[in-house]
């Protein structure tokens, strides 16, 4: 009995208010005064003791820390790590609603505030070949790229109009192809480094040229220099501006296409504001940027990323830090983010909207809160039956030549993501208005800083907004450096090219001679 007594005064856990380990010094089971109850114990020193021991131990552990950390409560997250703009959304839609007048007129928004300093003369000579104007070779150029160098493009008006300046062919004659084996892959690639100035091409190229006949470059993108002579930048112009031109289906479809918009806009005076969004699946899981969908979207976007670049997108790092990311402006903007800064800029929800894009993201719940700030957006599908698009619905390509044509007749166009398509686009429209990109492109670091701030004030977000706006119209019109693109700048080296269109929106007449296509619902095949 004594030996049980002994054992039932054996402490079963380490007194509370201690955090020191229990292995420390003697065990705190450990009577050997008493042989009787030392030999109970090892009667007693079974797993299930043992167990139960360690069990002891690792409860004073989490109890331990349990109280630290009540005292130290874990960092707050890193800005950018945590998508907000839903909670600002949600706190400033009573405002957001409000904006029921449009403080931005589509009629005179960016018209005659400024003037272009610089105009070049629009005596446009044609290109000067030094000796004989024979051709004494064959130049194959591989048009690598996106929508601005895939083959949608009408090949009879880019030969006609190029005429004199350029000759094109489609096919290389017999007898020169005879020599290489009737095999392309035979004739001699010349690998142009990127940005080649255009001395290469003569004291390099042309030699290789006169010797062979016949000479390839590929890939061709971005091989030339952006600093020419100037009777190369104005045929950069003409090949740009004028003899690029869709293919007669597409530019058919467009010019339906913009006319419907024009007339859904008939409040506005047919002008309308175009948005090319960039929230497709590919295009988020590409960024590494995290949103509101926790960790199915998580699932998603891994998944998306193996589908599309394998094992060589976790080589790269480039989901490292999805916070910096953010902050830095490389995410895609949702539709609700695009919807609240155009609010804040000062457009209305009388305001008729053109969303340009392909699939969205989970387009149902992403959306919604778009269409609830403007209720009048359309699209190429609302525009069109599913019937008129049926030819172009299986080629992005051609979707996006679609979307690309409204963007381009609309009075602004918003961007919210780079790539060719705005790059070519904000150029183009330079071109067609006079010298003004009429675009609003966000500065969008200083935007995700402003979507993260949830106790920002409705008065101090629009004021933020349209200082943003203010700027994209500085921007909007400016001459072209040295160093920068003619397609992105035409100012001043194509505006020898520009037939002083007014600045307005083309019309549905307009937008047809554009196009030089017939008033018929008759299209051809491409």
């Amino acid at each position: 009995m004594k030996a049980k007594t002994h054992v039932q005064d054996i402490p079963t856990r380490p007194p509370q208010g201690h955090c020191r380990r229990a292995s420390r010094g003697r065990p705190w089971y450990d009577l050997p005064e008493n042989p009787k109850a030392a030999e109970g114990l090892r009667r007693l020193r079974s797993p299930f003791l043992l167990f139960s021991v360690l069990l002891s131990y690792v409860l004073g552990l989490l109890y331990c820390t349990s109280i630290f950390s009540a005292v130290a409560p874990p960092p707050a997250p890193l800005p950018g790590s945590v998508y907000r703009s839903k909670e600002l959304f949600e706190k400033l839609l009573p405002d957001l609603l409000s904006v029921n007048s449009s403080t931005v007129q589509l009629n005179t928004i960016w018209t005659s505030r400024r003037k272009l300093k610089q105009w070049k003369d629009c005596t446009n000579h044609k290109m000067e070949h030094p000796g004989s104007t024979e051709p004494f070779g064959y130049l194959i150029v591989d048009a690598n790229g996106g929508l601005n160098q895939q083959h949608i493009y009408d090949e009879d008006h880019f030969i006609n109009t190029l005429e004199g300046h350029v000759t094109v062919v489609r096919d290389i004659p017999e007898m020169v192809m005879e020599r290489f084996g009737y095999d392309i892959s035979n004739i001699p690639n010349l690998k142009v480094k990127a940005w080649a100035s255009s001395s290469y091409y003569s004291d390099v190229a042309v030699p290789l040229l006169r010797e062979h006949g016949v000479i390839r470059i590929s890939p061709f993108a971005n091989r030339l220099s952006n600093e020419v002579p100037s009777d190369m930048q104005r045929l950069r112009c003409l090949a740009n501006y004028k003899a690029l031109r869709f293919s007669l289906p597409i530019a058919a479809m467009a010019k339906k296409l913009a006319g419907r918009m024009v007339e859904k806009s008939s409040l506005s005076g047919g002008k309308y504001v175009s948005i090319h969004l960039r929230f497709e699946e590919d295009m988020v899981a590409f960024s590494c940027c995290i949103y509101d969908g926790g960790m199915s979207e998580k699932v998603e976007m891994d998944s998306a990323r193996q589908r599309g670049w394998k094992e060589k997108f976790k080589l790269r790092g480039h989901c490292l830090r999805p916070d910096l990311n953010r902050m830095q402006g490389k995410c895609p903007l949702t539709p609700l983010e695009v919807g609240m800064m155009l609010r804040g800029m000062g457009f209305s929800n009388d305001t008729p909207i053109y969303l340009a894009s392909g699939k969205l993201y989970k387009e149902g719940t992403h959306l919604a809160p778009l269409l609830q700030l403007f209720p009048l957006l359309q699209t190429k599908e609302s525009l069109a039956t599913s019937e008129e698009l049926a030819p172009f619905q299986n080629y992005s390509s051609r979707m996006a030549a679609l979307d690309y044509s409204v963007c381009l007749h609309s009075e602004v166009f918003v961007t919210t993501q780079g790539g060719n398509f705005p790059h070519f686009m904000m150029g183009h429209r330079r071109f067609l208005y006079g010298g003004h990109a009429k675009t609003i492109k966000p500065n969008k670091p200083k935007l995700a800083v402003l979507l993260q701030d949830t106790n920002i004030s409705w008065k101090a977000f629009r004021g933020q907004l349209e200082v943003m706006l203010e700027e994209s119209e500085r921007k909007g019109m400016v001459l072209r450096k040295s160093s920068q693109s003619v397609y992105s700048f035409p100012s001043p080296d194509c505006a020898c090219l520009h037939d002083h269109q007014a600045n307005s929106t083309l019309r549905t007449a307009d937008i047809a001679a554009d196009y030089n296509t017939p008033n018929t619902e008759e299209e051809d095949d491409e």
